[in-house]
């Protein structure tokens, strides 16, 4: 039998300092981030949780006017939780910029900053959103500010993209035709320069039919000042991939009870396995429970029989019917979630019922946490 998800001793550990919840787009994930972060809070810990989502709902429900790209404290009247809760939500080109100037002198970051290729790949590049979110999260590990920090992981089209985005940025940046353009910086002698210049020369000509020879130029004074800082680059990417793995960490794989959803939890799930990263358990969002102790074929024989009596309760045989909706639709997640669980027994379940409307506030975050940790 599936173990129940006990969110609260997940969140209450002193040795839990990084939360990342991911799944597939469109599950609840932010809110489900914002609420786990607000119960944490609530219960005393120092929390921030990091949100990719630029929609200004998450700043709304935690009475902010907005996110920026640094953490701002959640502060409300009558909120007085016993820790702290901060927030903040990912801005790509501020962290990629914080990022040059940190690994570079000030006068190469000047160049890196204003280069035209850098501006491009700095907001456009494949990857570059999800290996800036684990960037932002390595800051923040790093002030040692906060006992936990909640990731909201970016909205992708698959849910590895996460993981896989240090190694497929570096492997961009590294690429054989993007290292060609630094070639004759980083070429050693006279003679050598020679040679490789013009062959370079030749490959300068044939690339800039295509891409035009001012962003060719751009691309090589870009790759040539961001040579030696390379190196902190990668090194960065090591460290946050290391802390996604460490036993400090623990990741929440979100899904709506939805094939689609499902079976992208189950591809995360297992590569998880793969990589050897720490899988707390599954939080099956918008669930739909049944209500009443009765059947759907009791239902809608009683909603057949009001509706057969002149005069009867039209309102009542209207409630029967959706009644009826509910069961089928309760056992077509439960048939869902439970093919889930029979392809992975070891992994933890919360289901969490859907909530009449959208979040917007507090208490609406307040109350999904609650649904999350209730037994």
């Amino acid at each position: 039998m599936t173990d129940r998800l006990d969110i609260d001793t997940l969140l209450d550990a002193p040795e839990t300092r990084v939360v990342v919840c991911c799944g597939s787009g469109g599950v609840g994930k932010t809110t489900t981030a914002a609420a786990l972060a607000l119960r944490a809070a609530e219960r005393g810990r120092q929390t921030v949780v990091l949100t990719i989502d630029p929609a200004r709902r998450l700043a709304q429900a935690l009475g902010l006017r907005e996110l920026g790209n640094h953490p701002r404290k959640v502060t409300v009247a009558g909120f007085e939780p016993k820790g702290e809760l901060w927030a903040m939500m990912l801005d790509m080109r501020r962290t990629f910029d914080d990022m040059v100037r940190r690994h570079a002198g000030p006068e190469r970051a000047e160049q890196l900053l204003s280069n035209p290729f850098y501006q491009t790949i700095s907001t456009s590049f494949s990857g570059t959103q999800e290996y800036m979110a684990m960037e932002k999260l390595g800051q923040l590990a790093a002030t040692g500010e906060w006992d936990l920090i909640i990731v909201d992981t970016p909205p992708s089209r698959s849910a590895l993209d996460f993981l896989d985005a240090p190694n497929r940025l570096s492997a961009a940046l590294d690429g054989r035709m993007i290292r060609l353009l630094t070639t004759p910086a980083r070429a050693g002698s006279w003679g050598l320069r020679k040679v490789v210049s013009a062959g370079f020369s030749m490959f300068a000509k044939a690339v800039s039919t295509i891409l035009g020879g001012q962003l060719l130029a751009d691309a090589s004074a870009f790759m040539q000042a961001f040579d030696s800082t390379f190196g902190g680059f990668r090194e960065r990417a090591s460290k946050t991939a290391e802390l996604l793995r460490s036993e400090g960490t623990a990741f929440l794989v979100v899904a709506a009870p939805e094939p689609d959803a499902l079976r992208e939890a189950s591809y995360f799930v297992d590569r998880l396995s793969t990589e050897a990263m720490p899988l707390a358990g599954l939080v099956a969002n918008r669930t739909h429970p049944v209500l009443a102790d009765l059947s759907a074929v009791d239902a809608l024989a009683a909603a057949e029989a009001l509706e057969r009596e002149a005069g009867s309760a039209p309102l009542a045989a209207a409630v029967l019917r959706l009644h009826a909706d509910r069961v089928e639709m309760s056992r077509r997640e439960q048939r869902l979630i439970a093919r889930f669980t029979k392809a992975h027994p070891t992994v933890a379940v919360a289901g969490v019922p859907a909530l009449p409307s959208d979040v917007h506030d507090l208490p609406g975050l307040r109350d999904v946490g609650n649904r999350i940790a209730a037994d």
